[in-house]
Order: structure tokens, then sequence, then C-alpha cells
């Protein structure tokens, strides 16, 4: 009864004024993202350990995190049409549930390939979890206000990073692997009992049909090339067999692609790319994230198998980084209403990419202060970073147009991450190859983090072209605000 009535009703039940209501509910969607940013930095972690347990080589255990990224990519365009069919806070809590349900089966997991399929399951229910929940957060909250409300979106889920590393590393540590995953139970059970108090259920009065060809085109072509990518010189597949996957996936984008100019009302609407706000941050944001997605997987690896240290000492150390994140979100709305969004993200964009790169100096025996340092000031840019991406993303999207601009984005976010984790492992693949070795060491690694900080650099490119005056009655740019009024037309003498 609770999850049919109106979102007016609902704030008279549970007597939340329209402001709390802005500050409540993304931050109960921040707690979803919570339980995947814990879990995917517990994980990264405790990868090590995982493959002493299966016998496997660590670095094919980049699979469980890339089968987890590339299903939520795969499922994601599902999640704005069956949120406007059945409604947001029934998707929202069974997304939670199907998530649970795969965390538990890979807790049991007693091989690689039981864990790629259990993380398998648990994509399809994060890519309902998060971008359910955003869209809630985008169609309640008016433009003026989503830079706090995303930054209140956001603080839970800052915390996943900074208690995944410690946490993940102590249970790896003192006891089994395992309850790396059953302990998203409990997380769940509360999440579903916030979210069914206070998230609307909201819907579309009338669904639009759903596109069954193009969900089909989208998930074989994106499954087909990120699958290829990610087997390219690992020695699992023939280079024929590799060759003939991706083709076969590009093959089925170019239909899509092609399928879309034929259909009104497409699974994913490409047409929201012709906005300049949400393309910049999609692609420009696109770039940042390749980094992101390779960090936690590196400076694992590097921490453990170069430096020696416990999974325990090793998150001790990366969740500085999630530290810089989370100290961001009290200041993020003051500098953006200062600079506004263009000069933020270029300087963050140069930035962020340094000090990835950086990282390429991280040998056993420099000062831990210096890498403290480094990985606390890394994440304070890059959180500022997102933070603004992801608010400009809406910036100039009308409501009709949120759901599919909430599942597009959405997509994008999860392909980067995935495509950051393949490029960080394929450089330690090649770096080995080239040397003739079989034990990876801190020039490897050095490899990687040049390589994806200066892809992550290439995000200002993107950034460079945005209006000085890009979103700022979402920012609330004073500068930018005033160019908007200047550029808007008198009104007519009577």
């Amino acid at each position: 009864m609770l999850a049919n009535c109106s979102f007016r009703d609902l704030m008279k039940t549970v007597t939340l004024s329209e402001s709390t209501a802005n500050i409540i509910v993304p931050t109960i969607v921040g707690c979803a993202l919570f339980m995947q940013t814990l879990d995917s930095y517990i994980i990264s972690t405790a990868l090590p350990k995982i493959a002493q347990s299966m016998g496997e080589n660590p670095i094919h255990l980049n699979l469980a995190i890339t089968s987890y990224l590339l299903s939520i990519a795969v499922f994601i365009p599902l999640s704005g049409w069956v949120a406007d069919r059945f409604g947001a806070l029934t998707v929202f809590r069974s997304a939670i549930a199907v998530f649970s349900l795969g965390s538990v089966l890979c807790g049991f997991s007693n091989s690689l390939a039981e864990l790629v399929l259990s993380r398998v399951l648990q994509g399809l229910g994060g890519a309902m979890m998060v971008p359910v929940g955003r869209l809630v957060v985008l169609r309640i909250v008016p433009k003026s206000g989503l830079v706090d409300a995303m930054a209140y979106l956001t603080i839970p889920a800052v915390l996943g990073p900074v208690l995944g590393p410690p946490v993940g590393g102590f249970i790896v540590t003192y006891s089994s692997w395992r309850w790396i995953f059953f302990m998203n139970v409990p997380v769940a059970i509360v999440g579903v009992i916030l979210a069914t108090l206070f998230i609307p259920n909201i819907r579309e009065d009338e669904a639009q049909p759903f596109d069954m060809r193009g969900f089909l085109l989208t998930g074989l072509g994106l499954a087909g090339v990120m699958f290829g990518f990610e087997t390219i010189g690992r020695g699992m597949l023939s280079n024929s067999l590799i060759a003939a996957v991706m083709t076969g996936g590009t093959i089925c984008l170019t239909l899509y692609l092609l399928h879309t100019r034929r259909i009104s009302h497409p699974i994913v609407d490409l047409s929201l790319m012709k906005i300049p706000t949400f393309a910049s941050s999609v692609l420009g944001g696109g770039l940042a994230r390749i980094g992101i997605g390779a960090l936690p997987f590196l400076l694992a690896m590097l921490l453990q198998l170069v430096f020696g240290y416990s999974a325990f000492a090793s998150g001790m150390i990366t969740f500085t980084s999630a530290v810089g994140s989370l100290t961001m979100k009290f200041t993020v709305a003051p500098i953006v209403r200062r600079f506004g969004f263009r000069s933020v993200l270029v300087s963050t964009g140069l930035i962020g990419g340094v000090l990835l790169t950086v990282y390429a100096t991280f040998r056993p025996g420099i000062p831990i202060s210096f890498i403290i340092a480094t990985l606390l000031a890394g994440g304070f840019f890059r959180s500022l970073q997102f933070t603004c991406l992801n608010t400009l993303a809406y910036a100039d999207v009308s409501q009709p147009a949120m759901s599919g601009a909430s599942t597009l984005a959405s997509m994008a976010q999860q392909l980067f991450l995935s495509l950051g984790v393949t490029i960080a492992a394929l450089t330690l693949h090649v770096s080995l190859a080239l040397r003739s070795a079989t034990q990876l060491d801190s020039n490897d690694f050095a490899i990687g983090f040049v390589v994806v900080g200066l892809i992550s650099m290439g995000s200002i490119l993107f950034f460079l072209p945005l209006a000085h005056h890009a979103g700022a009655e979402v920012s609330g740019h004073a500068a930018g605000l005033a160019a908007v009024r200047a550029a808007e037309p008198l009104p007519e003498a009577d």
C-alpha cells in the first residue's frame, strides 16, 4: 500500500519537508551505491588471496571485476524502461535483493567460472539499483538543488572506498575471503527498509514499448567487443576466435545505430549526445573513469605482489584515496559556485591525470608518507571531478528525457570503468611479455599507471569546448548566470 501512494502522501506519512526529502532520498540511493563501491573495493583488495585459494593467476582474477562491470553495462539499458513500467520503488528493492543473492553465491564459489557467473548476477542487480535510484533523485529534486543532492548521494558511496580496503584487507588477512561477499546481506536489508519508508514508487502513466531488438543488439554488441578486448594476449582463446567475437560485437553495435533511425523510442537514446553538456560529461567523464577503474586494481596488486604487504596493510594505505574523496564532499558546492563547471572540470581533469602518472614512481622503499599524500590528493580532485560530471550531465536534459539520460550515462560509466580494469590488466600482460618474465615488478605497474594517467588526462579535450556558463543554472555560478541572462531575448513591448 505504501509503495503505491504518491510522493506527496508519502511525505505527509513520514512528516518530511521537501528540503529534507531532497537530502534523505539522495542519501538512501547513495547507500545502494555504497554497497556497490564497498563490494568493488573489497574485491580489488582480496584478488590475490582469492586467486591463491582457487589456484589461479592473480591477473586472471580481473575477470571477476570486468564480468561484473560488463554485466551492469549490458543490463543497464533495461533500467529506465523497467522503472517506468513497474515503478521506481518496486524495481529498486528487487534490484537490491538480486544483488544480495549474487553476493551470497560469490561467497560460495569454488572456481573462477562460478565466481564470474555469480558476479554477472550481481551485475544484473547493480544495473537496476543505482540508475533507478538516481532517476528518482533527478525527478524529485529541482535543478537548482542538484549539486547538493548529488553530493549527498555520493557521500555514502565514498564510504565504500574508505571502508572497503581496510575492512576487506582485515577479513582476507584474518578470516576467509568469502565473508567479503556475505557482509553485503545486512546492508541490503537496511537498504530495503529505508527505501520502503522514503522512496516514492514513481512510474510513467504509460510506458513506451519495449525495444527488444535494440536490447539484444546492444547486449550482444557490448559483450562481444568487451569480452574480445578482455581476452587479447591472455592465451585463453585463439586470435582468430577473439577477432571473430569482436567483429560480431562491432556488427551488432553498427546494426543498432541503423536500428535507432527506424524506431521512435530506442532502448538507448543516442540523440541525447546532441546536448553539449551531456555529451561532454559522458565522453570526457568516460576517459577519466578509465583511470578510476584501473586504480584500485593496479594499487592493490602492486602493494601486495611487489611491496609484499598483507591485504590488510594494503587496504590501510589505499583507503587514504577515499578519505580525500570524502573531504571534498563538503566543499564541492562553493567551489562550483565560485569557478563554474568548465573551469573545475578542466583543472581536475589535468590534476587527476598527472597524479595517476605520479603513482608510477611507487617503488619498495619509497616513503609511505609520499604514497599517502599523493593518494589523498588524488582522491580529493577525482571526487570533485566526478561530482561535477554527475551533476552537469543532467543540467540541460528535460524531465521527459531524464529516464533515457540516466540509462545512457550509467551504461557509459560502467563501460569505461570496465575498460579501465581491462587496460590495466593488458598493460601488465604486455609488460611481462616484453620482459619475458613471469613475476610482476614495479616497472610493470609503472607502465600501467602512466598509460591510464595519460588516457584520463585526455578528458580535458571534451571539457575545453564547453561554454564558460555551461550548467550555470545548476551550479549557481554568478558570472555564468549573468551570461545566460544577458543572452536571453528581451520581452517584446506591448
